[in-house]
């Protein structure tokens, strides 16, 4: 199925609302959301020296942008990188460019990929559902705000556990609901 940057825009701003927010898996991202802070670029690029072109260019834009009006961007690429193994492998030539780039200390790369899966565990795990994104996700994060956030929340070690307690609780089937209503997002388009 072919959808159009408008589609994978709404089922990404859905996920956010509905598991990012909704589920409360980072407790920063409601503010950021309700300022209409969050950049999303759905990206054409259908193979990794585009996409990494386009995550230079991301890298750019965010380090110079006012925080008040672009807080952190979502580089999603639906065409490149489908495979989880080879978007893990990737993360690697991600914080290379950071660091050519001389964005390390300044900006951060967080991994959110439909198949991801945390070592040590089984791919149907629903604790994986704390990394999966409906479509392939670059998150650029500065480095400040992290650092802010953390200082807000020292014991960061507790979002992660309480993201894990939340998805076993909600269990598989509550978290294909939430999926249900990410792809309805797309469908008014």
């Amino acid at each position: 199925m072919n959808l159009t940057s408008e589609q994978v825009t709404a089922q990404t701003q859905a996920w956010i609302t509905h598991a990012v927010v909704g589920l409360n898996l980072c407790p920063f991202a409601r503010a950021v959301q309700v300022k209409n802070q969050i950049r999303c670029v759905v990206s054409d690029a259908e193979n990794i020296d585009a996409l990494m072109a386009q995550l230079c260019q991301e890298m750019h834009f965010l380090a110079e942008a006012d925080p008040a009006k672009v807080e952190t961007t979502l580089l999603v690429h639906p065409h490149v990188l489908t495979d989880f193994l080879d978007f893990n492998d990737f993360l690697e030539l991600a914080d290379a460019a950071l660091e050519e780039l001389d964005y390390d200390g300044v900006l951060q790369v967080a991994p959110f990929h439909p198949q991801f899966q945390f070592e040590g565990t089984e791919p149907d795990d629903v604790t994986n559902a704390t990394n999966r994104a409906p479509y392939p996700t670059l998150h650029l994060l500065r480095e400040d705000s992290v650092e802010r956030a953390v200082a807000a929340f020292p014991n960061a070690q507790a979002i992660f556990d309480t993201n894990i307690a939340t998805l076993e609780n909600l269990s598989s089937s509550g978290w294909a609901d939430i999926q249900s209503k990410i792809k309805l997002a797309s469908t008014s388009l």
